[in-house]
């Protein structure tokens, strides 16, 4: 059982849902990322989502993407995230970490590489927003052999015949995008999204987590009793936008706004819509 299979075991049995922030790895400089991932679990975070910076990332809204602009004014680089989820595990061994990022930077290193390093550094789960699973074969063995979970993502418009070919394919948790769009855009329609992930439930028991727009306690409120997870990202890196001179403050906003949600999440006013 891998460390993020075992984190959302743990958690159905606790009737609790998963706290999954997102930050840049290396936004706004390389030396707050490892600090800011142990900041965040500490505010209650359940699992982390490490996003490699790329230069044309093409599922993230303008918040995210100019978080990519300025870790890559860094050079930061897919080596770099590696190294750092590798320091970050010198002091948590228990946390699951999942790299989010695309598949060119991935290539370039080479496939049984990347799946040697992230696995010696400790990684957990890999999202690969551009590679489609009919692609994803070869990658995905290598991924598995070394006990990292690939994570695909579902959108609002994926039909029944591709959600089955990704929930086949996927291992750790389903990515359900809750938007019609890029992150941090529009607002959330919380009864579709409930139909949606309950039908995408009738065809796994992989765990299902939510993510865009997801950006303060009531939205996570409002999706806690159908997601098995809730990823928030864009309104994390709202905060280091605004104060990348000073992290300090930013880390102080980013803890508030995640023990807010972790409080909803566990505040025992919504009830878990039961598996069919």
């Amino acid at each position: 059982m891998s460390r993020i299979e075992s984190r959302f075991a743990t958690l159905r049995r606790e009737g609790r849902t998963a706290l999954v922030p997102y930050v840049t790895a290396g936004d706004p400089r390389p030396e707050v990322t490892v600090p800011l991932m142990h900041a965040m679990v500490a505010a209650g975070a359940d699992l982390l989502e490490l996003g490699v910076p790329f230069s044309d990332p093409m599922a993230d809204g303008p918040v995210i993407q100019l978080a990519n602009e300025r870790a890559l004014a860094h050079h930061v680089s897919l080596h770099d995230v590696l190294d750092m989820v590798r320091r970050f595990r010198q002091q948590d061994s228990d946390t699951p970490v999942i790299v989010m990022g695309y598949l060119n930077p991935i290539e370039v290193m080479g496939y049984a590489a990347f799946a040697e390093a992230a696995a010696e550094a400790g990684v957990d789960g890999v999202i690969t927003v551009d590679m489609p699973p009919e692609e994803a074969d070869e990658f995905r063995t290598l991924l598995l052999a070394r006990g990292i979970d690939p994570i695909f993502l579902l959108a609002p418009t994926t039909n029944d015949e591709r959600i089955r070919r990704i929930v086949d394919a996927a291992s750790g948790f389903i990515y359900y995008v809750a938007l019609k769009g890029v992150t941090g855009a529009g607002n959330l329609d919380t009864a579709e999204v409930g139909q949606r992930v309950s039908h995408i439930r009738g065809m796994t028991d992989i765990p299902v987590g939510v993510g865009f727009g997801i950006k303060d306690a009531d939205s996570a409120r409002a999706v806690a009793p159908f997601a098995d997870a809730v990823v928030v990202g864009s309104a994390i890196v709202r905060q280091i936008e605004a104060y990348s001179d000073r992290m300090e403050t930013a880390t102080q906003h980013i803890v508030a706004l995640l023990k807010d949600i972790r409080q909803a999440l566990d505040s025992g006013e919504t009830t878990k819509v039961e598996r069919a």
